[in-house]
């Protein structure tokens, strides 16, 4: 989507100032969160106007949240 997207979750309690994602050359985003090993999160990415999607790439999904095994 255009505009500003973070990816939120359990691991920054929610909060969408904490990790933006940084536009790339080549059209992606991407940001950085160090996680402990041998952990599983929730997450969501949360574009401008309080839209919310998951990533249909992530190890798993549980109810509306994509999940990530570390």
């Amino acid at each position: 989507p255009a505009g500003p997207v973070s990816v939120v979750g359990d691991f920054n309690h929610w909060n969408p100032l904490a990790h933006p994602l940084t536009p790339q050359g080549d059209g992606t985003r991407t940001a950085s969160v160090a996680l402990p090993a041998h952990s599983t999160h929730s997450f969501r990415y949360l574009a401008a106007g309080d839209y919310w999607f998951n990533d249909d790439t992530a190890d798993s999904h549980d109810g509306p949240n994509s999940r990530i095994h570390t």
